[in-house]
Formats: structure tokens, sequence, C-alpha cells
């Protein structure tokens, strides 16, 4: 195995995720140095190659630990870049980490290959003039963005329809997805290559997982591992499996679902596949990692030995 000495982290950049990018790059550089590797933190620019090529005395780095989040750093182009400065990366190549940064076809590769998935549609936001685009309960959201912006979920008919008014077109880009609202319970599971590591059950204190209960302090309450049926936990860690091999992810990547509790194991959703999940203090990952016996250093250091640049 090549051994990488020089590591480039990125992290920060221009998208609604900068300041959650921002945080796991601090966490995973300080790992990172712990481990004994030169790292230097790249807060990213629209000029990648002036970025990486000034660090290490002009030299660039051995490879790259990618700490971005959201559109441009875990969509494939920032991957598409670094395989043609033919710089090895973490985390997941250009065609798996496009794929699942787009929902609906996210849902087509895995309702393919018999995954429980919610059903739904795509619609343009143009659409939303007042009444609603689907049967309620529904949720709606961005095709293509993370840290659920944008999310709306609506449980209830006192709650109006969103209205094209109420959307951000810089999240939405004139389109959105309409799902049927799950019930129940959120679950998650991170995979480390192929292995499933858990299965936190998350339980956030606003009224379902939004930005502030993912990333604020006390924000939800994990419960590693989730207290439900032993048969459920071990479907949910072989289907998030199943589900990373059919999208061709590589590295630390997690699955999200909705559970039905009422229907056993035939409740399990996938809702999407994050294949840069969080290295925050209050993320679901390296918990589950941690409680698989790798601490948050080796973890990063794995990171980087597991980081290719494919050809």
């Amino acid at each position: 195995m090549t051994e990488y000495r020089n590591i480039a982290l990125l992290k920060g950049g221009w998208c609604s995720e900068r300041e959650v990018s921002l945080v796991s790059g601090a966490a995973a550089a300080k790992a990172l140095r712990e481990e004994g590797f030169n790292v230097e933190e790249i807060d990213m620019s629209r000029d990648v190659a002036r970025d990486l090529y000034q660090s290490f005395g002009g030299n660039g780095p051995d490879a790259v630990f990618n700490a971005l989040h959201g559109p441009f750093g875990e969509d494939g182009r920032i991957q598409a870049l670094l395989e043609i400065l033919d710089i090895p990366y973490t985390h997941s190549g250009v065609l798996s980490s496009a794929l699942c940064m787009d929902k609906p076809r996210t849902k087509a590769v895995l309702s393919a290959r018999g995954i429980r998935v919610p059903g739904g549609s795509v619609i343009k936001t143009s659409t939303l003039k007042g009444d609603h685009p689907l049967s309620l309960p529904y949720v709606l959201k961005p095709v293509g963005d993370g840290s659920s912006f944008g999310v709306f979920i609506i449980t209830s008919p006192n709650q109006g329809p969103p209205v094209e008014a109420d959307i951000d077109e810089e999240l939405f880009g004139g389109i959105a997805m309409v799902e049927p609202f799950i019930p129940g319970r959120e679950i998650t599971v991170a995979v480390m290559g192929d292995r499933a590591l858990g299965v936190t059950e998350i339980i956030p204190k606003n009224s379902f997982y939004d930005y502030e209960s993912k990333y604020a302090a006390g924000g939800s309450t994990h419960v590693l591992p989730a207290d439900i049926p032993e048969e459920v936990a071990k479907a949910a860690m072989e289907i998030s499996v199943a589900a990373i091999e059919a999208l061709g992810c590589k590295g630390l990547a997690r699955a999200d679902f909705r559970w039905d509790d009422r229907a056993g194991v035939n409740g399990l959703f996938i809702l999407e596949v994050n294949t840069q999940p969080g290295l925050t203090p209050t993320s679901l990952a390296p918990e589950q990692a941690a409680a698989a016996g790798i601490d948050f250093g080796a973890l990063t250091r794995w990171m980087i030995e597991d980081a290719t640049c494919p050809r």
C-alpha cells in the first residue's frame, strides 16, 4: 500500500454546508496530525489547482482528505478535478458521488435492486401555486442538497402547501422532489468499506431531523445501538451495505432510513446515501466507529490509507 504523508485537507468552500465542512475539516485535521501526517488545511476557492499546489512548498500533496460537504464538494465535481490532477482522494469517486447527490436517481438505482425507497416524483417548482402536489402527508425537498436545507414536511391539512415564493431558488434550481412521508423512526447506518458499523436511532428535539437537530449541541439524541428488534437492525445493516455497493461508493459512507415500526423489516425505507458523512462533534459515523472499537484517529488514518485516484 502506498504511504501518503503530505495531506491536503479540503474544507469550507462556498456552498450552503460551508460551516459544517469547516467543523468537520478542523476535527479531521487535528486527528490526522496526531496520527503523524503532515496536514495542510485548505479553505477551498474556485482555483483548485492553485490552492492544492501552493501547499507543501509548491509540490502539492500526496493525497487529499476531502472534508467538503454539499454541492461541488461531494457531487463529483471536485473528485473529477482531483482525477485530472492525478491526486488520490478519500471517499467515493466521480460517478457514485454525482449519483448519490441526485436523490431521484439514487432512488431509481436502489429501487431497481429491490431496495425499498419512498415513492414520489420530481416536479417543477413553478407548478407550486397553492395546491398540494401529493396526498398528505408528504415531503418536498431539493433534488440535490444536504443537511436538510429546504425540506418541507406537510403532515396536517392545517398546513398550507409550499408555493413557489417559499422556495429558495438557489437550492432548488427550478425543480423539487415530492415523496410520501414515512411515519415512524429515524435510523442510520455508517459503512466503512464493506462493513456496516452499527445502527443509530436519531431522536430530534425539533419536529424532524433538520439542520439544527443535526449540528447544534443537544439538537438530537443518538441511541446507539438503536433500541429496535434485532432482525430490523440486521436488515438495516445488510440493506446499507447492498445500497452502497449498488451505488458504487467507497471509503466511509452512510445510509439514512425511515423505519415504520408497525411493519417490522418491511417498514425500512432508505431516504438517501451520504458519500461524505459529517465528522463534527455531533456526527453519526464517528460515533458508530467508536462504538465498533475504531477511535477517530484510526478512522481518519484508514480513510487516508483507503484514498485512491481511479483510472
